[in-house]
């Protein structure tokens, strides 16, 4: 096997695993957090969206642009492994615990 087909292989393979995730300024203390299907990724396209400017949420964006990149971290809070549950559970597992814990650290909600 080549080495593209056993790269596509193991993507295809590897474990996804949902969760809640924090987004933290470290200027302004500010904390965001979000749901994901894919804890793995979802940085990746947290970082493009607000490097472009483009963030649908208006206060992680205008943070973003008034203190920089380097002032951000992501931090995944919490796996989701019971994939017993199926889609829809999982959705609705998601939503309650990034409520849990937008409570929690008296964070500001993302929609993913």
């Amino acid at each position: 096997m080549n080495g593209r087909k056993a790269l596509m292989r193991d993507y295809r393979d590897r474990k996804v695993e949902a969760g809640i995730y924090a987004v933290r300024c470290a200027v302004s203390g500010e904390v965001w957090v979000g749901a994901t299907p894919e804890l793995a990724t979802r940085r990746n396209g947290l970082w493009l969206t607000l490097r472009h400017g483009r963030h649908m949420e208006k206060t992680l964006q205008a943070a973003w642009s008034a203190h920089g990149e380097a002032t951000f971290t992501y931090e995944p809070l919490e796996a989701i492994e019971d994939e017993a549950l199926g889609p829809l559970g999982r959705s609705s597992l998601l939503k309650e615990r990034r409520a849990a814990w937008i409570e929690a650290l008296d964070a500001k909600g993302l929609n993913r």
